[in-house]
């Protein structure tokens, strides 16, 4: 009798799954897999590259408490979400961004773009990525600010709060290979390709090394965070795509493996489009939206305004989620061919009457 009574009844949606694995193991295997690219990150950028992260991640998890504690909402810090979209919004700035401009970012992401469509698992564009198209929207001078990379840590020793000054001399500014004076106007960059593999050039925090997020990919892919469909699908499309149609007389090769390592591509792949509550969750649905975000990507880099398409790209498949996994939908479990005809028919018939 008292057996019954300590019974309670639990309603919970489908699909009824026990599993070990939550949302914070999920949030922890992917901050570990960013760690690659924030170290290749401060060794091309300098300290300051870390202390943007760690003041990303601070904003965007006091803005998520003090959101959720105003509302009266329980607390969801524990699940490490909101660190993972700071991470991210850091990691797709330049180095030299302002840190109040990076709060105001990140405020923008966890309150406007996640809290208030219900919070983690309700928003239908990825938190960081929105933050970081408002940002261009706000800031562009300051959001396409590049400096050359490489200039170690110890030039940055006197540059943790300061964006024009390097241990007393003016930050050397530079172009991005992506940028109008090189692959927007159809010219190779001046960087070989291997840096442009390892990450020495110029562009935003996180993005630069495509070994790093590479690694990080594959960890994600082996750990099952992520599966290979959306990143394959994405990267695939775009190198199918520039190296049939290279921009200017250069060589195909080259200019697809620039297409490639440069930017965020790899990034957005691995680490962006893959967003659990962004992207479709039928097979059939990843590979078109992995194909989507390919076609964007390559369209705006070539006749865009903008040189990197990546962001854009991704925002606008993430709004063509609900569609995709109607199109990608499975067949109903011993539904045949013969019954899917003739219930066709049934609905046809009664429209008619």
């Amino acid at each position: 009798m008292n057996e019954e009574k300590n019974l309670r009844l639990t309603v919970a949606s489908s699909p009824h799954v026990a599993s070990p694995i939550d949302t914070q193991n999920l949030m922890r295997d992917v901050l570990i897999a960013l760690v690659p690219a924030m170290v290749m990150g401060v060794v091309f950028f300098g300290p300051r590259a870390l202390v943007a992260t760690i003041i990303s991640v601070l904003a965007c998890e006091f803005f998520e408490w003090a959101y959720r504690k105003i509302m009266k909402k329980s607390c969801a810090n524990k699940d490490l979400s909101a660190a993972v979209t700071g991470v991210l919004l850091a990691f797709v700035c330049a180095p030299t961004l302002p840190y109040w401009m990076l709060i105001i970012g990140d405020f923008f992401a966890i309150v406007v773009v996640k809290q208030l469509f219900g919070g983690l698992g309700q928003n239908f564009l990825n938190p960081a990525l929105a933050g970081r198209a408002f940002l261009m929207l706000c800031y562009p001078v300051a959001m396409t600010t590049w400096i050359v990379p490489g200039i170690g840590a110890d030039k940055w020793a006197n540059v943790l709060g300061n964006t024009t000054t390097m241990a007393g001399a003016d930050i050397v500014t530079g172009a991005t290979p992506l940028s109008v004076d090189f692959m927007h106007s159809g010219l190779l960059p001046d960087a070989s390709l291997l840096d442009a593999f390892v990450g020495n050039v110029g562009g935003c925090i996180g993005e630069i090394s495509a070994l790093a997020l590479l690694l990080g990919g594959v960890y994600l892919i082996a750990r099952g965070v992520i599966r290979a469909r959306i990143p394959v699908a994405y990267i695939a499309t775009v190198a199918v795509l520039t190296f049939i149609f290279p921009k200017g007389d250069v060589d195909r090769l080259a200019w697809m493996l620039y297409q490639l390592f440069t930017g965020g591509l790899f990034l957005g792949a691995f680490f962006m489009a893959t967003d659990y509550v962004t992207s479709p969750v039928t097979k059939k649905g990843e590979i078109i939206y992995g194909i989507g975000c390919g076609l964007l990507t390559v369209f705006i880099r070539y006749f865009g305004g903008y040189p990197e398409g990546v962001s854009y790209s991704i925002l606008i498949m993430n709004c063509c989620v609900w569609l995709i996994d109607k199109v990608g939908k499975p067949n109903r479990y011993g539904v045949t061919k013969e019954m899917r005809a003739a219930e066709k028919a049934a609905k046809k018939a009664g429209k008619e009457g």
